[in-house]
């Protein structure tokens, strides 16, 4: 296991470009509070999420659905404080940007509150969204094939992109908002090859959380990670605490360093 405690430098949207450009992984978690988020943040972790995930891992809703803005404000700060030099993300939550005033008040309130990043579901249609946030210098990550807010109209919690026409819009959707200005794309439950297919096509980094291992940076919810959130867990996650004796530290450092050695996500994580 490496020994990821020395101080760093802080982990900027230029620093995870360089990581692609040079063909490098880096490992990306969600957090909800103070002490998750210095636990992430000095295990090598380069990004935390404080994502709409709260809904269910810490409000225990069964989607993301009730999840409002001043929810991930609140949480955000937490995270702030605890955070040691990762680039922090924020998830703008169900029908919080369905216009451009109220996307662009919102992701200002995160932002003034510390965000670094907003991150965004759908498609295409985000493209003058994403512009508008660019112009007024807003970073956006675009999240693409399964959208959680969409659960309803998605019909459940399923696989995106497997047919060969919609796989091949995915790709056309992810270059048309990289063209809009968004600096990350990330990819939530598709088939390996298109993952890789997205990947290859865009000068951006993509994010993968159930979208095999070629993408730049992997992502998994915390409570997953550990084994804490009751059910099921879905087939791209892995459990880095179970046998680990270095206890919650040294599964988040686990985790950092099977991203990195590409050995996560492993066969049996991927569609």
């Amino acid at each position: 296991m490496s020994n990821n405690s020395a101080p760093r430098k802080a982990i900027t949207v230029n620093t995870l470009q360089e990581m692609k450009n040079g063909g490098g992984k880096f490992a990306c978690l969600t957090a909800y509070d103070y002490c998750s988020a210095h636990a992430v943040s000095s295990s090598g972790v380069e990004v935390i999420l404080v994502g709409d995930s709260l809904g269910m891992v810490i409000q225990g809703h069964d989607s993301s659905l009730p999840v409002t803005i001043m929810d991930v404000a609140y949480h955000m700060r937490c995270v702030k404080r605890g955070n040691q030099g990762a680039f922090l993300m924020v998830d703008l939550p169900f029908m919080s940007y369905y216009s451009d005033m109220q996307t662009l008040e919102n992701s200002a309130t995160l932002m003034r509150k510390g965000a670094q990043m907003v991150k965004l579901e759908g498609g295409a249609w985000l493209a003058d969204s994403t512009r508008l946030l660019v112009q007024h210098g807003i970073p956006v990550c675009a999240h693409m094939g399964l959208t959680p807010q969409s659960i309803n109209h998605l019909g459940g919690y399923r696989v995106q992109g497997r047919d060969p026409a919609k796989a091949q819009a995915m790709i056309d959707e992810a270059l048309i908002l990289q063209e809009a200005g968004a600096a990350i794309i990330l990819l939530e439950c598709v088939p390996r090859e298109l993952g890789s297919r997205i990947t290859e096509a865009l000068d951006v980094p993509v994010i993968g959380i159930g979208a095999g291992p070629d993408t730049d940076g992997q992502i998994m919810v915390l409570h997953d990670m550990l084994g804490l959130y009751p059910g099921r867990p879905a087939k791209f996650v892995k459990n880095f605490l179970r046998g680990n004796v270095h206890g919650v530290q040294g599964a988040i450092m686990a985790y950092v360093d099977a991203v990195k050695t590409g050995s996560f996500p492993a066969p049996e994580h991927c569609y």
